[in-house]
């Protein structure tokens, strides 16, 4: 039956993964993930403080044309 992953199970394999990548690479990947999440949550935090934009109306923008419609135009020009 499986029941899942038990501690003796992580164990193995957390040693395996640093006697496969060694403790200076570990370390390294530590701080580079937890700076990306640190710039992360500084940038949600600035985007939270930011002046809200109005919003653009957005009833007059320009509808590309599908090729039947270009055709059809097209023939009723001439």
């Amino acid at each position: 039956m499986l029941s899942g992953i038990s501690l003796p199970q992580i164990l193995i394999i957390a040693l395996i993964i640093i006697l496969l990548f060694g403790t200076s690479k570990l370390k390294n990947l530590g701080k580079d993930l937890g700076g990306a999440i640190k710039g992360f949550k500084q940038s949600m935090k600035e985007e939270d403080n930011a002046p809200a934009e109005k919003p653009q109306n957005l009833t007059h923008e320009k509808r590309m044309e599908t090729p039947e419609e270009k055709s059809k135009s097209n023939t009723h020009q001439d």
